[in-house]
């Protein structure tokens, strides 16, 4: 099940994806006499997902075809959601090939950071260069959102505590960390650095997670690609391993690094490509965020 979520009327609604558009849940709630929340992070955090996709997997996909949807080309996506509790990054996660791979450290430990909501913006949102701020490089990322409540556990157990999948784009200031490595949470941290959406896919749609492709693309242009494979900590690993430094929530996001870096300038167009997924597509301008 693929849902996103779309700007109505000034509200941010969840709304599923149909073969014409999208159809609302607030749409279903009517048609079914049911009710689910009717934003994202709500079906997550009150663990209303689980239920919706087994109403979507049974009747509810050839049931939604005859309900009204929004047209894709009409359709406004927001971000999945605002305000995720926690935001993980992992970087230098992939290698070259299965033969780097091979050869990494098995005592080797994820390089990990962690962004405020207040770097999060949507698809179609402008990332925006400080002024100032030197170097800034962008990223394509294949993210993981948690399901539940968990800690401590282990990669059997990390099936059951995510809720799926999406596109993500990590910004950073890359002159500041480069002068110290300690600064990367600052480098990372400056308004607009994180992206994700249009879509979430449920983790049921990914019987093979490792065989899918991440792609960085700039201004139509595919920069890095990779296979989720060449990861050196793969996405089991990297629940699991998060899950024991900190209680993961609901709507925790996990970015799971990037086949590779673009420098970014105003006027770039920076992409996100995943295969199964619509491109996460963001614009480049110079100059901070109003303040809303």
């Amino acid at each position: 099940m693929k849902l996103s979520t779309v700007k109505i009327n000034g509200n941010e609604q969840a709304a599923i994806s149909v073969a014409n558009g999208l159809v609302l849940i607030e749409t279903i709630n009517e048609a079914e006499r049911a009710g689910w929340s009717t934003e994202l992070f709500e079906l997550i955090r009150l663990g209303e997902l689980a239920t919706l996709t087994e109403w979507y997997n049974t009747s509810g996909k050839e049931k939604l075809s005859q309900l009204a949807s929004i047209p894709y080309v009409k359709a406004e996506y927001g971000p999945l959601y605002r305000h995720p509790r926690k935001i993980w990054g992992i970087g230098l996660n992939y290698v070259k090939d299965a033969a780097e791979l091979a050869a990494t450290d098995p005592n080797d430990e994820p390089v990990s950071f962690m962004k405020p909501d207040t770097t999060l913006i949507g698809p179609l949102d402008a990332i925006r260069i400080p002024p100032g701020a030197g170097t800034i490089t962008a990223e394509a990322e294949l993210g993981i959102i948690i399901d539940k409540t968990c800690k401590n556990i282990t990669e059997a157990e990390v099936y059951d505590a995510i809720a799926g999948y999406t596109t993500t784009i990590d910004v950073t200031a890359s002159d500041i960390h480069a002068r110290n490595q300690r600064y990367l949470t600052r480098a990372k941290s400056f308004d607009t650095f994180f992206s994700f959406g249009p879509q979430f896919i449920t983790k049921d749609e990914f019987p093979d997670l490792l065989d899918i492709h991440v792609e960085t693309a700039l201004n139509g242009a595919a920069a890095h690609r990779n296979k989720v494979f060449n990861m050196k900590f793969r996405p089991a690993f990297a629940v699991s391993f998060h899950s024991k430094v900190m209680t993961l929530l609901p709507g925790d996001i996990i970015m799971t690094g990037t086949p590779g870096a673009v420098v970014i300038r105003d006027g770039d167009v920076v992409e996100c490509r995943i295969e199964g997924f619509e491109p996460l597509l963001n614009p480049v301008r110079n100059g901070e965020p109003a303040l809303k």
